[in-house]
């Protein structure tokens, strides 16, 4: 007889309240990364400070944002998800805090580098609702919790504008703080911890040179054209780059721990999810960078559109409303046909979006047209990596897979500013002393965004073939449990053991699935196909078991208890 198991079963419950709270979060770190744009134009007068100097405002938040959401992740998954969530949160509000009482260039780039940290909320959050939500939550309330990046984004940029027109500007500082504390508040008061832990040690070498790596790599794209792309600078921080990173790889694999579990990144369904993660970063960022230009050129160019810094917030708004509203039309796909078919779904929505923005770019309201038809496919496309990267780890490393894909999103917006923007500015007219973006740089970079869309798309092709996702079984529930096995982890002593971690591999070594013990040692499992298997039971203080198994096929839940070995192991 054989245990199996398929996917993970949530471990917590969780009230009505827990999905809004946890999106009101995510789109509160959108806020934070948007609340500039209005202004940033004005920085250097603002700041007294040189426009390069002034850049490193905006840099700071980046690069901090990219440094700490997969250390943020990883820390979740050994300490506590609400944990390292409400101190993410904390950074935000401290750092926003700063930058308000402040028109000081260092203090304002301390400030701003605090703000960054918030970026790890998101997959913060992803990895609470896969402890807490049931299946048939799961779905829509992730694809909430993924788009609520682009959602803060789209909503705040109006508001933003508006602030900056009619208030001092560091009225930003001080709406974001209020927001941050008010996500803070409602975490603490709703949202329950998860006991889903990982195993091992924080891997602080590997944080130290994934950080290295990371700015040696994000640094020379954001700062390229200032130094120049083919300045010694630019050419050898990248270089450095790849350096780092590759010895950082081969550390990560010799370390019991890791930071990033790099073998399991390099499955197959995570590797290709990641990646196309990049291109539809890529494709997100043109459509935020193009059209706010566009609607503010003036109309004496020949093709601006002369549209007030707050009109043109209100025509791209609807690039982040569409994307809230696709979250639970993303739940029915997926549940229909899965999450690789939602994926390449909204991959061809974001192209068609592109494709037909390439002719309307003459009107508002037919930016309004574009920034919606690409909206809904971003959404579709961003609600789709998180379920695709659950379905490929282990519960307890929820954490750190969905802050490595965040990270290749927020790479994805890196690579589309540096090529937009050296695109935009070799294509621009010079027009009384001033760089004037033409309507050639723009439709081109519709054009790379098109590209970058395809490139997404045939990686998603060849991602695994998935089935939807079939009903969990629950520990705590005997009626209407499908086909698989249920049953207690338990000690040498016969106590129940908590937080177990059961890992199933088939006869050809590829992962099947995995769950995690409840507080009261119960577990319960669903079988994906009848077969031989093996299942792994790892505990804390405890040695693994690994046990060979098969499944006849048989409809009704098998009973099974997990006996682990009488030794003990230290932590």
């Amino acid at each position: 007889m054989t245990h199996t198991t398929t996917s993970d079963r949530p471990v917590g419950r969780a009230g009505g309240t827990v999905v809004p709270v946890l999106a009101f979060a995510g789109i509160t770190v959108a806020v934070m990364q948007t609340l500039l744009l209005p202004v940033v134009k004005d920085l250097p007068r603002l700041l007294d400070a040189s426009p390069a100097d002034a850049s490193w405002v905006l840099t700071s938040t980046l690069l901090s944002g990219a440094v700490a959401t997969p250390i943020m992740g990883r820390l979740g998954d050994l300490h506590g998800k609400r944990r390292m969530l409400v101190a993410s949160l904390g950074g935000m509000v401290v750092g926003a805090l700063i930058s308000a009482f402040t028109s000081d260039l260092i203090l304002m780039i301390v400030g701003r580098t605090l703000q960054g940290v918030a970026m790890g909320a998101i997959p913060l959050g992803i990895g609470l609702m896969r402890d807490m939500l049931p299946r048939e939550r799961l779905g829509s309330a992730m694809a909430l919790m993924s788009s609520s990046i682009g959602v803060g984004g789209g909503l705040a940029l109006p508001a933003a504008a508006l602030v900056a027109q009619h208030a001092d500007w560091h009225a930003l500082y001080f709406g974001a703080a209020g927001l941050g504390a008010l996500a803070i508040a409602l975490t603490l008061a709703v949202v329950p911890e998860s006991p889903v832990r990982a195993s091992g040690t924080f891997d602080l070498p590997g944080a130290l040179g994934l950080s290295a790596g990371l700015v040696l790599f994000l640094l020379p794209l954001s700062k390229g054209s200032d130094w120049g792309w083919s300045s010694g600078t630019t050419l050898g921080l990248l270089g450095a780059a790849v350096v780092v990173l590759l010895l950082w790889g081969l550390m990560e694999l010799r370390v019991s721990a890791p930071l990033v579990d790099l073998r399991t990144t390099a499955r197959r369904q995570v590797l290709l999810t990641n990646l196309a993660s990049i291109m539809v970063g890529v494709s997100f960022f043109v459509v935020s960078l193009v059209l706010p230009q566009l609607l503010q050129l003036p109309a004496a160019t020949g093709h601006g559109l002369g549209q007030s810094m707050v009109v043109a917030g209100l025509c791209v708004a609807p690039l982040g409303v569409t994307m809230m509203f696709t979250a639970p039309v993303y739940a029915r796909l997926s549940a229909r046909y899965g999450p690789k078919t939602t994926l390449i779904i909204g991959l061809l929505v974001i192209a068609a979006g592109y494709g037909g923005g390439l002719g309307l770019m003459d009107a508002a309201w037919q930016t309004v047209v574009t920034s919606t038809v690409i909206g809904a496919g971003i959404g579709l496309a961003y609600a789709s990596l998180p379920a695709l990267i659950i379905g490929a780890v282990p519960a307890s490393e929820t954490g750190a897979a969905n802050g490595l894909n965040t990270l290749m999103r927020s790479i994805g917006t890196s690579v589309s500013s540096a090529v937009i923007g050296m695109v935009l500015a070799v294509t621009s007219d010079t027009v009384g002393g001033a760089e004037i973006p033409t309507l050639h740089g723009f439709r081109l970079s519709f054009m790379i965004a098109t590209a970058a869309v395809a490139v997404g798309l045939l990686l998603a092709l060849f991602l695994p073939a998935g089935r939807p996702p079939t009903p969990q079984l629950r520990a705590s529930s005997e009626e209407d449990a499908p086909r698989g096995f249920r049953g207690r982890v338990l000690d040498a002593a016969g106590a129940p053991v908590a937080c177990a971690r059961i890992t199933l591999t088939d006869r050809h070594g590829r992962p099947a699935g995995t769950t995690v013990s409840a507080a009261d040692g119960t577990y319960a499992l669903t079988v994906p196909a009848q077969g031989a298997y093996a299942v792994t039971t790892h505990a804390p203080g405890h040695p693994p078991l690994t046990s060979p198994a098969t499944h006849t096929g048989e409809h009704d839940p098998i009973d099974l208890d997990l006996a682990l070995p009488g030794e003990t192991v230290t932590a």
